[in-house]
């Protein structure tokens, strides 16, 4: 057996769970490591306490004086926790976090008198160097300034002996360079525009939050296993690999008994996550081997995005002290099911009513439908930005794969909503009669509640459902920001209300109708606009395919493909509308996320045609010699007989000679249409040709690799296989 993939295993098989004890209850250390509002209270002056509250929850600027109070009593909170540094901690265009610790400590100019000092200064605005972060040809990449500023509604942490502060990341000339920025400026439009439309129901309503609840899927492998693949480390998944005799066909892992090893990590990890303030609720064996999920209780959309993305950089650092390593990459290995981070999302008002939950009255179930049956109407209008938002290299994979939802946006209700739509859609044309209203409200809007009791069903194909109480956006990759999609999704249901406001308010003042009658009027002609896009079915069937292309719906299976809809000039007038966005903004992002996927496939290809080369041909070879040998030997002994005896081995050699003659071609095919892409200057013009004619080469190598494997010794074979990858607990 291969040394290296030898001494992994035997290392794999001594592990021992690593012991952690969790002294206290969850509920004691929640958000001790965060400078939350009992923090805040015990350590700033009123006036600071309360110029964070203004900022969170009105909007309100704070001025430098009073940043100067906050800093000082969050450093001495910080201190008080054997806190040293401290980090603007910000989400930049490369999908990762970033943070340049500084030490509390300073001097003074003769070197005297160290003291423990920041300032308002430091808090609200530092100017890390923004020359290496993706910008899109926003600026030219001598112009090193950029600058990042405290974000106070999402609150300061300690990870570590570090002091954290979510801060937005800008450009010198004020374009954002981050995932931050444009998420925080959507909520801010849907809070309006959602606001405004409440007043139609409840005047008291003042402020609607978007909420999200993320639920995490990833594979966990022993990092000596890990390390053992040059794929997983380069590119977070196997570019090759023979499917295992067994995978997940047996359903026996999904909801299993979750390994003990695996648990004790689950365990830390929690752990660090309450510390943290990052409400983890559920976790539970997913469907492949190996493969788990976590999820948290639903929080506000701006904090939920932020702990999402700490909570990836948690989940690595505590792997590592269990000898495990976190894969996120949606689509890890072939044959098995990819992984996914399904967003939960909805919408509540300061006063406490979920706008896509029913209530208990006519009125409250009006409102419920407003806001149903606009968000059904944004996702109709957008659905080629909906599919863009979620548009990677690694999400391809995934999408329409037979285990996640198909690259066609489509929206899913249940049979029983479905049903209340088809009576709404009957609603007279104009002013509706008393007993029509009456009708209305007491046997279709009135028994909503009734309705969504039984509407449990869910629709695992679908991308986008409805799920009780909420819209779950199923096709967001697992490695995602989830502020890439959360922010396209706020700005078009904002857009849809804004619009949806002013049907009505035209309906009520030009046509005098009651507020009622102009509102379910609106609402019937949605109900009759929108029936592209609601399917019931199996999203996985071809039939769904061509009914899709009937219907007029997009099918972007790649993500060059996809990604056009962002520069779309519908795109463009919908995020400046909004202020969520400029143009500059807009097309500097497709020119990021074009070269990010550029870079991905490029990367991967490199990698294939060396472990293929350098691993897979090598050991093809000497495992050929021994059959030569075996040949020889038997011809010695045999004399001409010999061929009739090794006859066998005779067609092996050849076999194995076939493979790696198909191997060598492919990859300097390959290599040779990686150049010319290469010599290409257009950024999307380089995309297309990695996606058209260097990606196809990845599964014909793939094949003959894989075939080989079956062939040869499984002693000398040297990569890590299958069933010892997703297998070994």
């Amino acid at each position: 057996m291969s040394t290296f993939r030898f001494q992994a295993l035997v290392q794999t098989a001594g592990r021992k769970p690593v012991k952690f004890e969790e002294l206290e209850r969850k509920s004691a250390i929640f958000g001790s490591n965060v400078f939350n509002d009992k923090a805040m209270r015990q350590f700033l002056t009123q006036d600071a306490y309360q110029g964070v509250r203004d900022a969170v929850q009105q909007g309100k600027k704070i001025d430098r004086k009073l940043a100067d109070y906050i800093a000082l009593g969050m450093k001495e909170w910080a201190l008080s926790k054997g806190v040293t540094h401290y980090t603007h901690w910000f989400q930049p265009l490369t999908g990762t976090t970033a943070e340049k610790h500084d030490a509390f400590f300073e001097t003074s100019m003769d070197g005297s008198d160290p003291v423990e000092k920041f300032g308002g200064g430091q808090l609200v605005q530092q100017e890390p160097d923004a020359s290496s972060f993706p910008n899109g040809g926003i600026r030219n990449t001598f112009e090193a300034r950029g600058y990042t500023a405290w974000d106070p509604t999402s609150p300061a942490f300690i990870f570590g002996t570090t002091l954290c502060i979510p801060t937005v990341f800008i450009s010198y000339t004020g374009e954002a360079l981050d995932y931050k920025t444009p998420l925080l400026r959507a909520l801010h439009s849907i809070d309006e525009a959602a606001a405004s439309v409440c007043r139609y129901f409840d005047k008291n309503v003042k402020k609607v939050t978007a909420t999200l609840g993320w639920e995490q899927e990833y594979f966990l492998i022993d990092s000596a296993l890990a390390n053992s693949r040059p794929d997983i480390l380069m590119t977070g998944r196997t570019l090759l690999g023979h499917t295992s005799a067994k995978g997940q066909q047996l359903d026996d892992h999904y909801f299993g008994s979750i390994p003990t090893r695996v648990l004790s990590y689950m365990r830390e990890l929690e752990y660090e996550c309450m510390l943290l303030g990052i409400p983890v609720k559920t976790r539970h064996n997913e469907v492949a081997p190996n493969q788990f999920e976590l999820a948290p209780i639903f929080e506000e959309t701006n904090l939920a995005v932020d702990h999402n993305s700490l909570l990836m950089d948690v989940m690595q650092k505590v792997a590592e002290r269990h000898d495990f390593k976190v894969l996120f990459h949606e689509k890890p290995f072939k044959g098995v099911n990819g992984s996914g981070k399904h967003n939960n999302w909805s919408l509540a008002t300061d006063t406490g009513v979920n706008l896509l939950g029913p209530g208990k009255t006519p009125m409250s179930n009006l409102q419920f439908l407003t806001f149903f049956i606009n968000t059904i109407k944004a996702v109709q209008t957008y659905e080629e930005l909906m599919r863009a938002s979620i548009a990677t290299a690694s999400n391809d994979h995934r999408l329409g794969a037979n285990e996640a939802p198909p690259a066609i946006i489509s929206v899913f209700i249940g049979q029983q909503l479905t049903k209340v739509l088809e009576e709404l859609e009957g609603v007279s044309n104009g002013k509706l009669s008393p007993e029509e209203k009456t009708d209305l409200k007491l046997n279709v809007v009135g028994k909503i509640p009734d309705v969504l009791l039984d509407n449990t069903d869910r629709n695992r194909t679908s991308p986008f459902a409805f799920t009780g109480n909420k819209f779950e956006f199923r096709a967001v990759g697992s490695t995602a920001n989830c502020a890439n999609a959360m922010t396209t999704l706020n700005s078009i249901v904002a857009k849809q209300l804004i619009d949806f406001k002013k049907e009505v308010d035209a309906l009520i003042e030009g046509k005098d109708m009651k507020k009622d009658d102009a509102i379910f009027n609106v609402l019937r002609e949605y109900i009759k606009e929108t029936k592209n896009i609601l399917f019931e079915g199996d999203g996985y069937s071809d039939a769904w395919q061509q009914e899709a292309a009937k219907r007029g719906l997009s099918n972007h299976k790649t993500t060059p493909e996809a990604l056009k809809a962002k520069v779309s000039k519908k795109a463009i007038e919908l995020f400046g509308e909004l202020g969520v966005m400029n143009h500059v903004e807009v097309e500097a992002r497709y020119e990021i996320e074009m070269e990010e996927y550029t870079k991905k496939i490029q990367i991967e290809g490199r990698v294939l045609g060396d472990i293929a080369r350098n691993h897979v041909v090598p050991t093809a070879i000497r495992y050929q010699n021994l059959l030569i040998e075996n040949v020889r030997g038997l011809k010695d002994i045999f004399g001409k007989e010999y061929e009739t005896i090794a006859k066998e081995q005779i067609t092996l050699i050849k076999e194995i000679s076939g493979h790696i003659e198909a191997i060598n071609t492919k990859v300097e095919e390959m290599t040779q249409e990686r150049k010319k892409a290469n010599n290409l200057s257009d950024t999307e013009k380089m995309a297309f040709a990695y996606c058209n004619k260097v990606k196809p080469y990845f599964e014909i190598i793939r094949k003959h690799c894989d075939k080989l494997e079956l062939l040869v010794d499984d002693e000398i074979w040297t990569l890590t296989k299958y069933r010892e990858l997703l297998f070994t607990k």
